[in-house]
């Protein structure tokens, strides 16, 4: 077993004021090896200027997580298999909705990743697709939520 951890910081601003629900919900994340990230509500959720736009909400921190996630299983699987990726895109889409229990949530995350090979040895789309097979059945983050979380690899031609 091994631990993951993080540091999570929120202060209130001088001037503002707490009660009435209208504070900066801007916050900092902090990593291990030192990267510190700046977050915040979704504007989607809270609006803006009590959200910031341009800090990472955590909606998009589980989308960016499952993708990321998923990725990472999927190099190891292409390496091991004798293919040679050279590039990798994703861009995941995690929709918000009501659950079976009708608490919002994200309900679905779909994945939509292209990879590009390089070598004398290519995947077929039979290949590429047992791969993503593989690595989200391998994701520790997939594992880890109840939303429904999709793969959808786009297939280009070589």
């Amino acid at each position: 077993m091994t631990i993951h951890s993080a540091k999570i910081h929120w202060q209130l601003k001088d001037g503002e004021s707490f009660a009435d629900n209208r504070y900066s919900r801007a916050h900092i994340w902090s990593f291990d090896g030192g990267t510190v990230v700046p977050a915040s509500s979704s504007p989607a959720v809270v609006p803006i200027p009590m959200s910031s736009a341009d800090a990472i909400d955590p909606e998009e921190a589980l989308v960016a997580s499952l993708s990321s996630c998923h990725m990472l299983w999927f190099l190891s699987v292409a390496a091991k298999r004798g293919f040679t990726v050279i590039n990798y895109m994703d861009k995941p889409r995690g929709t918000m909705g009501r659950n079976a229990v009708g608490k919002l949530a994200m309900i679905r995350v779909d994945l939509a990743p292209a990879a590009e090979f390089s070598g004398e040895k290519y995947p077929t789309a039979e290949e590429i697709e047992a791969m993503h097979h593989i690595a989200h059945e391998s994701c520790f983050i997939a594992n880890s939520v109840t939303a429904d979380v999709a793969c959808r690899p786009i297939h280009e031609s070589n």
